[in-house]
């Protein structure tokens, strides 16, 4: 049997959710991970019974308000998404604005992916951002944008977002759950604050004047997601900009 026809017949005897599957159990083999689910998945059941929501998640979606401090958990059921919970940071760095040089200790601003599980990080349990993404790398400085941007625990932070100890390990469940039910990529949505708050957006608009056209084009992938309660499709244009696709 040639190669190509090998790899065929092993795919249809270990079918591709399969494939996905054995990252749960990968992570599993670490000590963190094995101790948030036996401490976290009671728990999560629950909530997630309470909220009508079916457990474990196929999908779920982060959105991070800065100046509220707080990361939401979204989870998708019957192709809509509906809020499962909030969880408040124990720490955070810079201020609103976006991340655009090494340390400059902002917290980036835009729409994001997890890029990497770091089940035996410094910082408890960590979800890396993959900062700096296409818009970062043209409005960000050339040689030194920065990096290594986690959701993590520990309670310290210089441009993460940081939680407690005892949260990480239900965010980190759920996303670990969440890839190994086939979702490949988890989006990150960071917004300088609440976008729906008036009187926060036109403080800081007002205290940040430069930041205003960055944060409108935020502003419309947001309200995207207000009014339809589905993830916008963004684009980054030539110049970085971006552009929320019809």
């Amino acid at each position: 049997m040639n190669p190509c026809s090998l790899l065929l017949f092993s795919l249809l005897l270990f079918p591709l959710e399969n494939v996905a599957q054995t990252f749960l159990k990968d992570q599993l083999r670490y000590s963190r991970v094995r101790e948030a689910k036996a401490d976290k998945e009671d728990l999560l059941k629950k909530e997630f019974k309470e909220k009508g929501l079916s457990y474990p998640p196929k999908e779920i979606f982060l959105r991070i308000f800065k100046v509220e401090e707080q990361l939401e958990v979204w989870v998708k059921e019957d192709n809509n998404w509906h809020l499962f919970k909030a969880y408040e940071y124990c720490y955070a760095s810079g201020h609103p604005g976006p991340k655009r040089i090494q340390g400059d200790a902002q917290v980036p601003e835009g729409f994001y992916y997890i890029d990497r599980f770091n089940p035996s990080s410094s910082y408890h349990l960590s979800l890396g951002i993959n900062y700096p993404n296409a818009s970062d790398k043209k409005l960000s400085d050339p040689k030194k944008p920065g990096g290594d941007i986690f959701i993590h625990g520990n309670c310290v932070s210089i441009g993460c977002v940081a939680v407690t100890d005892d949260l990480i390990k239900e965010i980190y469940l759920l996303a670990t759950q969440a890839k190994s039910n086939g979702q490949s990529k988890i989006p990150v949505h960071i917004f300088p604050f609440d976008m729906d708050n008036f009187i926060t957006k036109k403080y800081y608009q007002y205290q940040y004047p430069e930041q205003k056209p960055f944060w409108e084009q935020l502003e419309k992938g947001f309200c995207y997601f207000e009014d339809y309660k589905a993830l916008p499709k963004m684009k980054v244009n030539a110049n970085g900009v971006y552009e929320l696709v019809d």
